[in-house]
């Protein structure tokens, strides 16, 4: 009997380790403005993952200051972390913005380094950023994404997506971030007909002004969209942050977002 326990306990212990754990998060106005206290409460809500994929990170100064700050906190927490900010993207002034990485070091690899997408830095505002990552001697690339507002019909960006699997016809992208768009939109369709999924679906990631009857969440935004035959979806889900704080204004100076999350195994 003691055999197959052992061999259980083996299959058990690289199963789990195998699992990565990525969270994306639209973290508002990721900046100076936050306190020591909020950064602490943003550690606390993403220390049990391994990926972090942040957008709206502040380009001026403050941005990337934040980031480090947040680092710091969660190596205070017990896991050696790493990170990686991108340069502003190439928009406008008013709408640039930085994109960042973090990631437990113990469980995944930068490969390379991370870039901007200058392909298409014309027709994306704010143009995503990759990074990728090793897990077990296999590779994924993670697309950093934060679409125009809705108003301005983000799906004219995201339209330019269909086309990044054949740019980089080696890479297991995933495509992570703030959408601004349900993923029942037809401009996703294109991906999804590659065999694209996302992993949320008719589920809202914004926060309301105001919770009305206990509804605090407003639109369907972001979402992570993954290669069904690359990657096996072991668990996913949404984190309600904002109801560890006594209302829904305190709760808004973290973000006006919720972070969304998936564990994942590589095929």
């Amino acid at each position: 009997m003691r055999i197959p326990f052992i061999l259980l306990f083996l299959f058990l212990t690289t199963f789990f380790y195998a699992q990565t754990k990525v969270l994306s998060w639209n973290i508002e106005n990721f900046g100076k403005s936050k306190s020591e206290q909020e950064i602490n409460s943003i550690a606390n809500t993403i220390k049990n993952h391994d990926i972090i994929a942040i957008q709206e990170v502040v380009a001026g100064y403050g941005g990337s200051q934040a980031v480090a700050r947040l680092v710091d906190e969660l190596n205070r927490k017990g896991t050696k972390w790493d990170y990686a900010i991108s340069n502003p993207t190439s928009s406008s002034a008013y709408k640039t913005e930085r994109y960042a990485f973090l990631w437990k070091t113990n469980k995944v690899k930068l490969k390379g380094k991370p870039w901007l997408e200058k392909q298409y830095e014309k027709q994306i505002d704010r143009e995503p950023y990759f990074a990728t990552f090793e897990k077990d001697g296999k590779n994924f690339t993670i697309v950093n994404f934060h679409a125009i507002t809705k108003s301005k019909q983000p799906e004219t960006e995201i339209k330019h997506f269909k086309f990044l699997p054949q740019q980089y016809p080696n890479l297991n992208l995933i495509f992570v971030g703030d959408f601004n768009c349900p993923q029942s939109h037809t401009v996703f369709n294109p991906l999804k007909n590659m065999g694209y999924r996302p992993i949320l679906e008719n589920q809202k990631t914004s926060l309301k002004q105001k919770c009305i009857t206990n509804q605090c969440l407003a639109s369907e935004f972001d979402n992570i969209f993954y290669h069904s035959s690359k990657i096996k979806i072991i668990n996913k889900g949404i984190i309600h942050f904002y109801k560890d704080y006594n209302s829904l204004k305190e709760a808004r100076k973290i973000s006006d977002h919720i972070p969304i999350w998936m564990e994942f195994s590589l095929n």
